[in-house]
């Protein structure tokens, strides 16, 4: 079942796992009486609903106690409500995760392949073909929509590429910029003409584009970032660990079970894989070419 709560400042998601498929003895998980997972504001909300509450589901009943899903209405909230106690794990991007291990030491434990087997994305960069915006030279005086500071694909690319072209002081450089807080406001945005340049994730570019076919034909791409992890659970570091064993087995074992297929075909996932925090190696790379130091980077939107 689910409970939805709306704030005045913010929209809050409350998912509360149901029927449990297993029953896990006291011996095998801590007295923990319920798990709270965060989730990126990345797609809507009803897409995000639709996709991970069978997940969440499923999740609580093989490691045997609730699991509450929050769908958080910024990036930023992720690492807030971790050092504020609110949270046992989270689904990270890429650059998040890197953010919460330099700063909390949360733990990666799995994260998704697609049906195509590809358990990364990339960002992008791009704008309208009729703005004739070409290259960095062009975007002078321009409006760049970015989706959050805490994002690799929606702002760590547009440093890396600021950089890279010589432009040390972007503000300056650009007319306007501002975060959409999503990766789909910033399509959108840059399709109705709001942006003239935005960045996103390609994973959502590409799901936006097979409902609007403008995003194809009217967008062009100017850059890419390297390939990075796609989004995976990560748990803090003390959480116990007979329960972080069974998150971890359960999630790597649901391709082999039938109800987990089930689930799994419904998040649009083959599988997860086993994953560490050596394999976010490209972030964490990215950040320094840039400057950044993960440690005491201020991600909170200005």
């Amino acid at each position: 079942m689910s409970k939805i709560f709306v704030a005045a400042f913010f929209v809050l998601f409350l998912i509360a796992g149901c029927n449990k498929v297993e029953t896990a003895t006291d011996k095998d998980v801590s007295q923990q009486k319920k798990l709270v997972i965060g989730l990126l504001p990345e797609h809507n909300i009803f897409f995000q609903l639709e996709r991970y509450e069978p997940l969440v589901k499923y999740l609580s009943g093989k490691i045997g106690i609730r699991v509450e899903l929050i769908i958080l209405s910024r990036y930023g909230n992720i690492i807030n409500n971790f050092v504020s106690g609110k949270m046992d794990g989270a689904f990270f991007g890429s650059f998040t995760y890197a953010l919460a291990h330099s700063k909390l030491g949360l733990e990666i434990m799995a994260r998704p392949e697609n049906i195509e087997g590809i358990s990364t994305y990339y960002g992008l960069i791009f704008t309208r073909k009729d703005s004739r915006i070409r290259t960095a030279k062009d975007m002078e005086g321009k409006i760049f929509a970015f989706v959050d500071k805490a994002t690799t694909a929606g702002y760590l690319l547009p440093q890396a590429y600021f950089k890279k072209h010589g432009i040390e002081n972007y503000k300056n450089y650009l007319k306007e910029t501002y975060f959409t807080g999503t990766h789909e406001g910033v399509i959108n945005d840059v399709i109705s003409g709001k942006a003239d340049i935005g960045a996103a994730k390609d994973t959502v570019f590409y799901r936006v584009a097979k409902n609007n076919s403008r995003i194809m034909d009217e967008l062009v791409v100017l850059e890419r970032s390297p390939d990075v992890p796609e989004n995976g659970l990560a748990v803090r570091k003390d959480l116990d660990v007979a329960l972080k064993n069974k998150i971890k087995k359960a999630l790597l074992d649901m391709h082999n079970d039938a109800s987990g297929k089930e689930v799994l075909k419904k998040f649009g996932a083959k599988r997860f894989i086993k994953t560490t925090t050596d394999d976010y190696e490209p972030v964490f790379e990215y950040a320094k070419e840039i400057g950044l130091d993960l440690a005491t980077y201020d991600y909170l939107n200005e």
